[in-house]
């Protein structure tokens, strides 16, 4: 078991059941909590790949053998696990990822939902049988495809593998998870549990590493599916590479969310809501808020977003984003936008945490009078950052919002259900929010945008994944003799 406390943390890969450290070359881990280092990742090369394709090909002639029943209990078995260790796991995410306390158990909690869900698809995946003429039977089943692989983000370095490891390894499939190199420390424990839960050895793997193992993974023959979570110039990358390779490949990218707040909306649950969405998790998340575009006459209640988002104390309210560069990053876009006459109304740029003087902290950065063709308004800034673009009607207010290229969420804030309608019909996003400043759904329903927030067919989670992970196999039987001959058989 690792220790969470201890200074230095080393990261290993995990293939066929067995911690492995063979690599040469090992980045800093550095927590950006308080900018110290907290371990060194192994930069792997394709031939560590190999090792670790080869432990899944091995493994997936057993495991997909097994009853999808069989396979759940070991998910029945982990879930408990991570249930029993929330603490520990939360201070991992909190160590690597810079969240507040509340906000990693938070993200733990999600992933023991998305083992829930996965340990009900023995009921939601069934057989369909149907007997098409008199003795003639056809049948399709869902047959996993192989050894996948799934590429994960820094901002989730729990909730984001759990999309996907619960569900294409319950589907049958062998897999291979390359975590962030930033936040490596969350998969090796998920992959200790994993095994003290019964999972067979070579099922599930972790193999770390950068650039260069992303581009293994795209174009290793025998993988057979791949899955992305990350910016939309990387997505676009990883789709056009693994699918070139003949992959299939689902890779989900940036975002530019909308809330669109009307003078009617409920003052303090808009206000709330609308400050949670774009400070939580530090705004780094793909749902966080981004615009709010106020419609008509909104003062009152943009008064009462500066005044909630004042009182969040930043290392407390709000954690660390992920580096000093996305630090650096995020204040240049404040700088720009001020620079090109948009007005600030909470500056949270130069903020320094008593005792983490050396933590990358951003606070709470509400911007008026921002116009749609500048950077802030058009560029994912994935940090505690709201940009208010203002506008005197609902339908130009729908415009502002589908202009941008991406499409993950929209939200509309008010109390009247036909204009809450119209938002709900005109947006150009795949997840939509009445009232709600993070409109994700929640398991059975499936997480994924639309536009250039997702490149790929289908959705990352929920009854919708089941297709990406499976293929079909039909099969059509006659048995009695009295069966008509025809062109069937």
């Amino acid at each position: 078991m690792m220790n969470v406390l201890q200074e230095q943390l080393e990261v290993k890969n995990f293939i066929g059941g067995v911690f492995h450290n063979e690599s040469s070359e090992f980045l800093s881990v550095i927590s950006p909590l308080d900018g110290k280092e907290i371990g060194k990742v192994p930069m792997s090369d394709g031939k560590i790949l190999d090792k670790a394709v080869n432990a899944a090909k091995k493994a997936f002639v057993s495991w997909s053998a097994k009853t999808i029943k069989e396979r759940v209990q070991v998910f029945f078995r982990y879930r408990s696990l991570l249930e029993a260790h929330i603490e520990e796991l939360s201070d991992l995410v909190r160590l690597e990822g810079g969240k507040t306390y509340q906000e990693a158990k938070a993200e733990v909690e999600k992933a023991i939902e998305l083992c829930e869900f996965a340990v009900s698809l023995p009921q939601i995946v069934q057989h369909e049988i149907q007997e098409v003429s008199r003795g003639v039977e056809c049948r399709v089943e869902k047959k996993p495809l192989g050894v996948v692989a799934s590429i994960s983000p820094f901002n989730f370095p729990s909730m984001v593998p759990h999309w996907t490891i619960p569900n294409a390894i319950v589907l049958g499939n062998t897999m291979i998870v390359k975590p962030s190199e930033k936040v490596p420390l969350s998969l090796m424990r998920v992959a200790e549990l994993l095994k003290e839960a019964g999972l067979p050895d070579g099922v599930f793997n972790v193999v770390n590493g950068g650039k260069e193992i992303v581009e293994e993974i795209c174009d290793h023959p025998a993988i057979e599916a791949v899955s992305f979570v990350g910016s939309t110039t990387v997505a676009k990358i990883v789709y056009q590479r693994a699918t070139n390779s003949l992959k299939r490949c689902l890779a989900l990218g940036g975002a530019k969310n909308h809330l669109i707040v009307l003078p009617d909306a409920d003052v303090e649950m808009t206000a709330s809501n609308v400050v949670a969405s774009m400070s939580g998790c530090a705004g780094q998340r793909c749902m966080a808020a981004s615009v709010m575009v106020g419609v008509d006459q909104v003062d009152h209640i943009i008064n009462k977003m500066v005044a909630v988002a004042r009182d969040i104390i930043p290392g407390d309210g709000v954690g660390a984003v992920i580096s000093e560069e996305a630090k650096k990053r995020i204040e240049t876009y404040i700088t720009n936008a001020e620079k090109n006459g948009a007005k600030i109304l909470l500056d949270g740029r130069n903020t320094i945490v008593k005792g983490k003087e050396k933590g990358f902290y951003v606070g709470p950065t509400i911007i008026d009078y921002v116009t749609p063709d500048m950077e802030i308004a058009k560029e994912e800034i994935f940090g505690p950052v709201i940009s208010i673009i203002r506008t005197n009607d609902l339908q130009e207010a729908i415009k502002v919002e589908n202009t941008s290229n991406y499409g993950n969420a929209a939200a509309v804030f008010t109390q009247s259900g036909a204009l809450a309608k119209e938002v709900m019909e005109q947006a150009s996003a795949g997840m939509i929010g009445v009232n709600i400043g993070v409109p994700v759904p929640r398991e059975p329903f499936p997480f994924g945008g639309w536009n250039e927030s997702k490149f790929g067919v289908g959705d990352i989670t929920g009854r919708s994944s089941i297709e990406f992970w499976t293929k079909n196999k039909k099969t059509t039987t006659k048995w009695h003799k009295q069966a008509q001959v025809n062109w069937m058989s």
